[in-house]
């Protein structure tokens, strides 16, 4: 099945460089002709923008009494990397990982799935995904595996197409030579808006089984509060593409509304659902995810004193964060950032955070696009420095193993 037309990326990403590493004057001058002409993904605002003043201090949401009986984590954590999984990635930004321990990886301009092996790093192309149509925060995206895969084997994809974001699924046969193991492309639901920016991405299967996808307003502002648009959301879809039983809103997919540009979806573990997305110039946002809840945009950015909208969990300045990938292990979210070029660490107690966020890593690998859990204390994290804002240097773009707590 096929979603209506109801809407994509808003807030370009800022460069920045990346000291780290020696940039030629090449690389430089094309990053600096990037943050002229952009300003969304993990920046915030439109072409041409300029940055609000901010607080750099993250600010987490006082804990409430609706979580006082779960044991918070401790206040603060620790994030080792343990090794390098993966390194020579082209626009890494999906990542699913096999029963085998092996893990697939989207190309977002590449239009592309690879295969890593787990132990080895070594990379096998399963095939391209027809009919992507990649241009500044579009391509092909997020990428999730079947419920079922153990038997059915399917693979599905979040991609910009020439006319829209479209979810679709492929069989992916491992008896196939190398280059030819994707199926073609079922079409489970299509029609929400694309943009150049905030084209949202990230799907993932829920503890119900369900298959959720974040999405963005792809620059439409309004198109948010609309909840007859598939812009600014977070769907909820069956695995055939149809609006899932007890979503909020009879007949439809949306579960959520009043996002900007949501690329982290995580469950914690009692099953509740978070999502990151980006502001605009003044607060990047972490929440928790109420059914047919309004989470303000663009009324609202960061927390409001509108009791029709819902606060974040925790809040950071763009500079800090731009956060795309969640993933939620040993009792804390843990939400990568493209501009802020951090992991930050979220602890939970309910609902709310049970503690300031802390941030690791900072600088020390560039922008960060994915963290997906690895069993128990371990994360899967991917870089971001080849997505056309970064400073790539020698072995970029890579996959990391991180132990944390």
């Amino acid at each position: 099945m096929t979603g209506g037309s109801w809407g994509g990326d808003r807030r370009v990403e800022g460069t920045g460089i990346v000291q780290r590493r020696a940039v030629s004057a090449v690389l430089a001058a094309a990053a600096l002709v990037m943050t002229a002409a952009c300003s969304s993904e993990d920046r915030g605002g439109s072409p041409g923008g300029t940055e609000s003043a901010t607080p750099s201090r993250p600010a987490a949401q006082a804990p409430s009494s609706g979580g006082a009986a779960e044991e918070a984590p401790p206040a603060t954590g620790s994030v080792k990397v343990v090794r390098t999984v993966a390194e020579g990635l082209d626009s890494p930004w999906g990542l699913a990982p096999l029963p085998d321990g092996d893990l697939l990886v989207s190309s977002r301009d590449e239009g592309t799935i690879v295969r890593v092996d787990g132990r080895t790093g070594k990379t096998t192309e399963l095939g391209e995904v027809p009919g992507v149509s990649a241009a500044g925060e579009g391509g092909l995206l997020g990428i999730a595996l079947s419920p079922d895969y153990a038997s059915d084997h399917m693979v599905y994809a979040y991609f910009t197409s020439a006319s829209d974001n479209r979810i679709v699924r492929m069989l992916h046969d491992e008896d196939k030579p190398a280059g030819e193991q994707l199926g073609a492309p079922d079409t489970v639901f299509k029609g929400i808006p694309k943009g150049f920016v905030h084209n949202g991405g990230r799907i993932a299967f829920g503890p119900d089984r369900m298959l959720y996808a974040g999405t963005g307003e792809s620059g439409e502002e309004g198109l948010s509060q609309d909840k007859e648009s598939l812009g600014g959301k977070i769907l909820r879809l069956t695995p055939e593409g149809e609006p899932a039983p007890g979503n909020p809103f009879p007949g439809s997919p949306v579960y959520s509304y009043g996002h900007r540009n949501v690329q982290g979806l995580a469950w914690d573990g009692k099953q509740r659902l978070f999502a990151a997305e980006f502001g605009q110039d003044t607060w990047d946002e972490l929440n928790a995810i109420k059914p047919g809840g309004n989470y303000g945009w663009p009324e609202a950015e960061g927390r409001s004193d509108d009791s029709g909208f819902e606060n974040p969990v925790a809040q950071w300045s763009t500079d800090e964060a731009s956060p795309s990938g969640i993933a939620f292990a040993e009792g804390s979210i843990w939400m990568a950032g493209l501009r802020g070029e951090r992991l930050w660490r979220v602890p939970l107690k309910g609902t709310q955070a049970a503690a300031d966020p802390q941030s690791f890593l900072e600088g020390d690998h560039g922008r960060l696009r994915t963290v997906v859990p690895a069993g128990g204390d371990r994360l899967w994290l991917v870089t971001s420095e080849t997505d056309g804002r970064g400073s790539p240097g020698d072995g970029d773009d890579r996959i990391l193993e991180l132990r944390v707590s």
